[in-house]
């Protein structure tokens, strides 16, 4: 037992990591909500907030910030078509109710101001290079595709602000660039801030420096926020850059959202769509014995445990009228945060996992959600047969 504990409290530090952080992509990942975003006053801060807007290696630069607006951050999934459903109907409330006009994303500056320019056109065709960009990330989906068409053709006023490192730079950024010079636009801000999230796209991959890009990711976001001064704004972020007290995924640096929170204040707003990903059906209901019982089990399918020694897959099922059979079973000292499972969580309710190795033997176990907490998260109990 002691060594399947080991196990699976390792594979359950994977998916930790795996379900909360956030992917190298355009689209841009639990968070904690300071207030109700919809029915919140708005506060206002003395004109002396300062803040160090560089780089965060350097914090000799200080400036006075004049933004005195709301913040309204939502972290996602990426590219899962109930969050994304939900984002278009906050933005319409937003938008259609609240007047708002700016909406902040986990994307480049360049990709930002292209999309703007693809707002104004008669035709597709920006839209459609972007998207060819996007091969090989999660962005490139009809739902994403259909996501931004929704803006063009229901909110067409909708400003972007892409306040992330230069992903896509050699295309995206480089077609942008040639849209500038083409239009004897080189003296102008829109120009230098193109190079400016280009170089850090390049310095962000050259080794992969998360740490780096969440600084970058705060300080771009103040930067396009301190020039709307007083405007309530949007903002839409993989989850992992929205706590307003967590640390970023690698556990080194205040996320994106707590240091917009510490320049900010009470502002700043968040709330986390990402649990919007597990509301899901099963995918079948199975029969599974368990002792002398058998039960109906619903199956929620399948994890990869590729990366773990002589581990394949773990597979998922919820047996339905079971936590007071099992309730009382005693514990085997593991456990399993709900943030590993694929569905929802609710307080008494029995599982079963199986976990597959690379040579076929399959090592079972089982779970109940008693309520308590492992490391501060919701968390599901072993137990034994």
């Amino acid at each position: 037992m002691n060594h399947m504990k080991r196990v699976i409290l390792a594979t359950t530090v994977f998916f930790i990591l795996i379900l909360t952080a956030c992917t190298n992509n355009p689209q841009g990942d639990s968070t904690t909500t300071k207030g109700d975003p919809q029915t919140d006053t708005q506060s206002t801060q003395s004109d002396t907030r300062e803040l160090a807007t560089n780089d965060k290696e350097d914090n000799s630069v200080v400036k006075p910030l004049k933004f005195d607006g709301q913040v309204y951050l939502y972290g996602e999934a990426h590219s899962v078509e109930k969050i994304l459903d939900k984002e278009l109907e906050l933005w319409k409330g937003y938008y259609e109710d609240q007047g708002m006009r700016h909406l902040f994303i986990e994307m480049s500056y360049y990709t930002g101001e292209l999309l703007n320019l693809w707002m104004k056109s008669d035709n597709d065709e920006i839209l459609d290079g972007i998207y060819q960009d996007w091969t090989g990330t999660l962005s490139q989906t009809p739902e994403v595709l259909a996501y931004f068409k929704t803006f063009k053709e229901k909110y067409p006023e909708t400003i972007f602000h892409g306040t992330d490192v230069g992903h896509q730079y050699d295309t995206t950024g480089r077609r942008y660039l040639k849209y500038l010079e083409d239009n004897n636009l080189q003296q102008t801000e829109q120009y230098e801030l193109t190079i400016e999230a280009i170089e850090q796209g390049k310095k962000y991959y050259s080794g992969n420096d998360d740490k780096y890009r969440e600084n970058m990711m705060a300080k771009n976001f103040i930067r396009e926020l301190e020039k709307l001064e007083d405007t309530d704004v949007m903002g839409i972020y993989g989850s992992a850059h929205t706590g307003l007290d967590e640390l970023d995924f690698t556990h080194s640096v205040p996320c994106m959202a707590n240091q917009l929170a510490d320049a900010y204040g009470e502002m700043i707003h968040s709330e986390d769509l990402s649990v919007f990903a597990k509301d899901i059906d099963p995918i079948r209901v199975d029969k599974i014995t368990v002792g002398n019982q058998e039960y109906e089990a619903s199956y929620f399918g399948k994890q990869d445990l590729t990366g773990f020694k002589d581990y394949a897959f773990r597979e998922f099922w919820r047996l339905d009228n079971a936590y007071d059979t099992f309730k009382n079973n005693p514990r085997t000292g593991d456990s399993l945060p709900y943030d590993n499972y694929p569905m929802l969580i609710e307080i008494g309710q029995v599982f079963v996992i199986d976990v597959t190795k690379t040579d076929g033997t399959v090592m079972r176990l089982y779970y109940r959600s008693d309520g308590n907490l492992y490391e501060g998260s919701p968390s599901t109990d072993g137990f034994e047969e």
